[in-house]
């Protein structure tokens, strides 16, 4: 029997389309509801009137808030999601996620016209925000492991399509400040789009199947399984035995379950293939996480790092930023040079991954940068943010935030990207999935770390 000698194409890029939807889905819920923030805190800061006075308005610190409680399901869940892996169908993890995320979506839309307290508002807001986030992670997680299964691009084009959520949040708010219709309507507009985006990316998964190409590489194990099992016993027999035959018993075998890999020639992917399926075959185990994680620590670490750094001051710091210029550009200003800004430029960082990457993985230069944009701190903190009680404003022109801003973003996306990508290239291919698990629950860590940062860091402004 003849072994496929070539992988199925991804005809029309409907896979690379497929699973940049994915990424994008999958940071929908956090960059709408922080791109939302001017909505939620007019809902929340209105001026009461009492006997001629203005009532004293309490603080509810809602940019801290939505931050913290949108990273720390992301870490728990996350957590949670390594014991779900095995007891619960990827299907339902990633569709059933998805199907509350949009009826979340959905019952913050209707929420726009719904009148109530603020205080009601707020703890209703801000569950909401957990349980979208809980939902979110669970999908982000599970996504990781099924793009894991695929070339290294599709990795990169899957967090190319998350760095684009934001950018995608970003027009949306600004196209609702710009409409004519009323505050509730657009704030309406603005969140049936998020309704839209996470059908067709619930959508987008559902094709996957149906896709040759998607197919060949997330059914392989389970192919070679049923298709190589009984050739694989019987060459290695027949090596054990000292038969002459074992050789070409083996080769074809082999060929047939390595069959099409571009990176090697057809004899060494034949050899190769039938090396490590033996291996599989004879029951080799996994190596421990504790063993995995001593070989990526250190893009651990810098994953960590990165979004420590960028959740300590975006957006709770950077959001209360404002123009020297008031005016009509006063209603765009957060808009397009806090968030738009940082969207566009974090996209960017994480997309040329695909042609650049430098500094190499295993270069001591690469932590020593990553460490080096805690810099951006101070700098967006000396900014024109207002209220401010203790530090002065240094940086008070709009140009010199929005330069600090590209560059705090741009540096975020693209060490973000290479340190998610280096740490699967530095274990075996068995243990590629526990990496990715591994960096997966660092990246929410930093996340999580970030956003209680933000607190002490709006504090000391």
């Amino acid at each position: 029997m003849k072994g496929r000698t070539d992988n199925p194409q991804d005809r029309g890029c409907l896979v690379g389309i497929s699973f940049f939807i994915l990424g994008l889905g999958t940071l929908l819920p956090w960059n709408f509801f922080m791109t939302a923030s001017l909505y939620f805190q007019g809902r929340l800061n209105t001026t009461e009137w009492s006997n001629g006075t203005v009532v004293i308005q309490k603080e509810y610190y809602f940019n801290n808030w939505m931050t913290l409680l949108s990273q720390l399901p992301l870490l728990l869940f996350t957590l949670l999601n390594s014991f779900l892996y095995q007891r619960i169908s990827e299907t339902l993890r990633i569709a059933g996620s998805l199907v509350f995320i949009l009826l979340l979506f959905i019952f913050t839309a209707v929420l726009v016209k719904v009148p109530m307290e603020q205080e009601q508002f707020f703890s209703v807001t801000m569950a909401t925000i957990w349980f979208i986030n809980s939902f979110g992670a669970v999908v982000q997680g599970s996504l990781f492991g099924l793009v894991g299964q695929l070339p290294q691009r599709y990795s990169a084009i899957f967090m190319s399509g998350q760095g684009l959520a934001g950018t995608f949040a970003a027009i949306a708010m600004l196209l609702a400040i710009a409409s004519e219709a009323d505050s509730e309507t657009a704030a309406l507009g603005y969140f049936i789009t998020p309704c839209v985006g996470t059908l067709i990316t619930l959508f987008s998964y559902l094709l996957l199947p149906r896709l040759e190409f998607a197919q060949f590489f997330l059914n392989r194990s389970s192919n070679y399984e049923q298709g190589t099992a009984d050739k694989l016993l019987k060459g290695s027999s027949a090596v054990e035995n000292g038969k002459g035959n074992s050789h070409a018993n083996g080769a074809a075998s082999g060929g047939e379950a390595s069959a099409g890999d571009p990176a090697e020639s057809n004899a060494d992917g034949t050899k190769q293939a039938f090396l490590s399926l033996e291996a599989a075959e004879q029951g080799q185990p996994k190596a421990l996480v504790w063993d995995v994680f001593k070989k990526i620590w250190v893009m651990a670490f810098c994953v960590t790092f990165v979004f420590t750094v960028t959740l300590s001051v975006f957006p709770a710091v950077t959001v209360d930023v404002q123009t020297s210029y008031p005016g009509n550009w006063e209603r765009f200003f957060v808009s397009v040079c806090c968030f738009l800004v940082f969207n566009v430029n974090d996209w960017l960082g994480r997309t040329v991954t695909t042609w650049i990457q430098w500094p190499r993985k295993e270069s001591r230069l690469f932590p020593i940068l990553v460490v080096s944009r805690i810099v951006f701190v101070p700098l967006l903190m000396l900014c024109n943010v207002q209220k401010r009680s203790y530090l002065p404003v240094y940086f008070s022109h709009d140009l010199v935030f929005t330069v600090i801003m590209s560059l705090f973003s741009l540096s975020s996306g693209y060490f973000v990207c290479l340190s998610m990508s280096y740490a699967p290239q530095l274990v075996e291919p068995k243990d590629a999935e526990t990496a990715g698990a591994l960096m997966t629950f660092f990246l929410a860590l930093g996340l999580s770390i970030g956003a209680s940062l933000s607190f002490p860091l709006r504090a000391l402004v």
